[in-house]
């Protein structure tokens, strides 16, 4: 996030998009909700009526897969009625005028035709996003999760832009990370082309610079994506995998593939802290302790380093992930020895611009916010205050393609997946709770009426789910937060897998899979 969860109390308006926020950032959605209270106005644009819908002064109940003819729009609008910020523009921005040309077309009457909306609804949307003071973007793998996914965010960024809503207490632009420690992943280097603080492998003063700190002779090659090392895996180019707090067996698309891949390897490590659906096709499993059993960090969703405390001691022969780390490390010949986690905290923070003024002193009672450039440094709660990190924000145009599956004859419905409020990605934990598994206990379809009644299938009843990639059998649900030709899954299930029937298609610039729009057809079993 380039802003701070607190900021969204102070909001004028929100726009949410792609993001299901009450059921996956329930605290966020909070906030909002009090933010609303205050005064403050709300766009949702999402396929399904999410309950943040209900709050909303404009719904957009878009097709999926059409967020950037929605946006593109949005910002011709926006230009069209000289609601952008000039002086914002001049100042702090590039490029502008490639964007005025490419949005041209983007009438809300050619979107709306594409989306599956009202025209006068973007047009009720895009007054609301520029005429606040400070309004705020929310968003998450709903925008992410497309073969567009990487253009999809540079819209946000050109409407943002646009507006000057970047650099601004309350406003930004403001990405709802998935998982507790996502953004601690990514900060720490688990990109295939970063080292920690995202600096790129590519760069020679980068590997000199860690090759010197660590005594080791480094790789200036880019890695590959999740996605690209299972296919490395199901083509016989990639031997060996190493899997730890990942469950690519549910959380992966075309589960076929993936099983295909995993069986195609010489060898798999799987370390985590129960057994799960992929730790079946391990030749060795790693015991690893939970967040309660060891010491460390998060970093949140809004950049926030936080302490994680142990409670208990780790239980059986499960240890610390940093600690079976480094034993393996040793064992293959690199001999550093670290006492504790703070340590690696110290190395962290000598190594990572944006972390150097953070320890584990500081971070005792309250935890900051990257970056912190100095040990005296309070934190950062917004960024781009005074300039954007590059210099000037660059306007990013893209015009909107179709998904890489359409519905057709033969696969008639557009199934798009997401998470439920009482489990967690792939259930490896929260499947093992009885009071969750009460309110949710099974895989399930959301279908309209309308094809319910086209498919006389009643509530309730398990039905064949089928895409070109596989098949699946759930419940259906009948609901009416979706749209005819639209249906949902939740991914968290292995029986009943949604899993089975997603795209592998690729964005072309950062590898995420389509897993958001997928052709399927839906039988009844006889």
């Amino acid at each position: 996030m380039t802003n701070s969860i607190e900021d969204i109390l102070d909001t004028d308006a929100m726009f949410i998009i792609g993001s299901n926020t009450t059921e996956n950032h329930p605290v966020i959605a909070s906030h909002m909700k009090q933010a609303i209270e205050k005064g403050a106005k709300l766009v949702v644009a999402d396929p399904r009526r999410i309950e943040m819908a209900d709050y909303a002064d404009v719904y957009l109940q878009i097709r999926p897969g059409t967020n950037l003819a929605l946006i593109n729009s949005m910002i011709h609008i926006i230009i069209e009625e000289g609601l952008e910020d000039k002086e914002y523009i001049e100042k702090r921005t590039a490029d502008y005028e490639d964007l005025v040309e490419l949005v041209k077309p983007y009438t809300a009457e050619y979107a709306a035709e594409i989306c599956g909306v009202d025209a006068e609804d973007i047009i009720k949307a895009a007054r609301i996003y520029a005429k606040a003071g400070k309004a705020g973007i929310f968003y998450a793998m709903g925008i992410t999760q497309h073969t567009l996914g990487t253009y999809n965010v540079m819209a946000l960024s050109n409407l943002s832009l646009l507006c000057g809503n970047i650099g601004k207490a309350s406003a930004g632009i403001n990405p709802l990370r998935g998982q507790n420690n996502v953004q601690g992943s990514c900060d720490m280097g688990c990109l295939p082309a970063d080292l920690p603080g995202y600096q790129k492998v590519m760069k020679p003063e980068v590997i000199d610079r860690f090759e010197e700190a660590w005594g080791a002779k480094l790789s200036s090659k880019i890695g590959l994506t999740l996605s690209e090392i299972m296919d490395g895996a199901a083509d016989g180019d990639l031997k060996m995998l190493y899997v730890f707090g990942e469950n690519p067996m549910v959380s992966d698309p075309d589960l076929n593939h993936v099983k295909h891949a995993l069986e195609n390897l010489d060898f798999l490590v799987v370390q985590d802290i129960f057994m799960n659906e992929t730790s079946e096709y391990a030749d060795v499993v790693l015991p690893a302790a939970s967040f309660a059993e060891k010491e460390g960090t998060f970093t949140n969703t809004e950049r926030r380093v936080q302490r994680v405390r142990k409670a208990i001691d780790p239980v059986g022969d499960a240890k610390p992930d940093w600690m079976i780390f480094m034993e393996l490390m040793n064992r293959f010949g690199y001999e550093k020895q670290y006492n504790n986690p703070s340590e690696i905290m110290e190395e962290i923070a000598s190594l990572t611009p944006s972390y150097t003024g953070i320890s584990y002193e500081r971070i005792e009672e309250t935890g900051i916010q990257w970056p912190c450039p100095s040990k005296d440094h309070p934190g950062t709660d917004y960024l781009h205050k005074d300039a954007m990190a590059r210099g000037k924000g660059l306007f990013f145009p893209a015009d909107h393609r179709d998904s890489a599956e359409m519905a057709d004859t033969e696969y008639p419905y557009i199934l798009t997946t997401g998470r439920v409020l009482y489990h967690y990605h792939t259930r490896t934990m929260t499947g093992r709770v009885d009071g969750l598994n009460e309110k949710v206990s099974e895989s399930f379809i959301e279908i309209s009426e309308n094809i319910a009644k086209e498919l006389n299938i009643s509530d309730g009843e398990v039905v064949r789910v089928k895409s070109r990639r596989g098949d699946t059998e759930t419940k259906a649900k009948i609901t009416p937060i979706v749209n005819k030709n639209v249906v949902f899954m939740p991914f968290h299930f292995a029986d009943g897998a949604a899993n089975m029937l997603t795209n592998t298609e690729r964005d072309s610039i950062c590898k995420i899979p389509e897993l958001k729009v997928a052709a399927v057809r839906i039988e009844k079993i006889v």
